[in-house]
C-alpha cells in the first residue's frame, strides 16, 4: 500500500495544526501553583519534566500521575483549563502556517480528516471556536470520547471506526509527539508522520515510531499525493 492509498488522516491539534507557543507549559504552571507546589523547588522540575516528556498524553491521566489521588488530580485538571482557557480569551490560540490549506487539501482529495486532542472537549471546543474551525474536520474526537488517550491506539481507531474506513492500512496519524507517534503505531496507520512545529524532535518522534518527519502540516498533503 502506498501514501496515495491513504483514506483517513488523523491530525493532533496543539503543535501540529495549532500553534503551542508554550501554552500548556503555561497552564500547567498555574495548575501546580494552585495545587501548592512551589515554583523553583526540585518537585516543581520534575513535574515540568514529566509534562515535557508526555506531551499528547490525556492532560487527566498526566495530572494523575504527578499527583497520584484522584481528588487532586482533578483539582490539577480544572485550574489547567481554567488557564488554558484564559490564554485562548486572551488571543493567544492561532492555526499553524498553512494547517488550515492543508486541511482542505486533505478533504478536497476525497480523503476524511479528523482532528484530535488530549485535552478534553470543553477545551477542544474553545480552541476550535477561537480558530473558527468548528466544521474544518470531518470529525474532532478527545480521549473521553475514544476510551483512553495518547499512547494508546483509541482515538485513532475511533476516528477510523466513525469514519467508516475500511482498513488501518489507509489510516495515516499525524502529530509533533512521541505519543502521537505510539498511537499511530499501535493503530496499524500505514503512515505515522511526525512534525517539526511542536513538543519533540526528529529523534524522538523516530524513536517512537515515524515513518515520516516533515517540517510541518503543510507537507503533509504532497506526500500523500506521492
Amino acid at each position: 500500500m502506498t501514501t496515495t492509498d491513504i483514506r483517513l488522516v488523523v491530525l493532533d491539534m496543539a503543535g501540529t495544526t495549532v500553534a503551542d507557543d508554550g501554552l500548556v507549559e503555561q497552564a500547567f504552571l498555574a495548575a501546580a501553583d494552585k495545587l501548592g507546589v512551589e515554583a523553583g523547588s526540585e518537585r516543581h522540575q520534575q513535574m515540568l519534566d514529566y509534562v515535557r516528556a508526555t506531551m499528547g498524553e490525556s492532560k487527566i491521566s498526566v495530572f494523575r500521575h504527578l499527583f497520584e489521588d484522584e481528588e487532586r488530580a482533578q483539582r490539577a485538571n480544572v485550574a489547567f483549563e481554567a488557564a488554558y482557557h484564559d490564554l485562548i480569551d486572551a488571543g493567544r490560540c492561532a492555526a499553524l502556517p498553512g494547517a488550515a490549506e492543508a486541511i482542505g487539501q486533505l478533504r478536497s482529495s476525497g480523503r476524511s480528516v479528523v482532528l484530535t486532542t488530549g485535552f478534553s472537549r470543553a477545551t477542544q471546543d474553545r480552541i476550535l471556536t477561537a480558530l473558527g474551525w468548528q466544521d474544518i474536520a470531518d470529525l474532532t474526537l478527545c480521549p473521553a470520547e475514544a476510551g483512553r488517550g495518547r499512547p494508546y491506539p483509541d482515538l485513532a481507531l475511533t476516528a477510523l471506526l466513525r469514519t467508516r474506513t475500511d482498513s488501518v492500512r489507509q489510516l495515516a496519524v499525524v502529530g509533533d509527539t512521541g505519543y502521537d507517534m505510539l498511537t499511530g503505531v499501535r493503530s496499524g496507520a500505514s503512515v505515522v508522520a511526525g512534525v517539526l512545529t511542536g513538543a519533540h524532535r526528529e529523534d524522538r518522534l523516530r524513536a517512537d515510531g515515524a515513518t515520516h518527519v516533515l517540517g510541518s502540516i503543510a507537507e503533509l498533503p504532497a506526500l500523500l499525493a506521492g
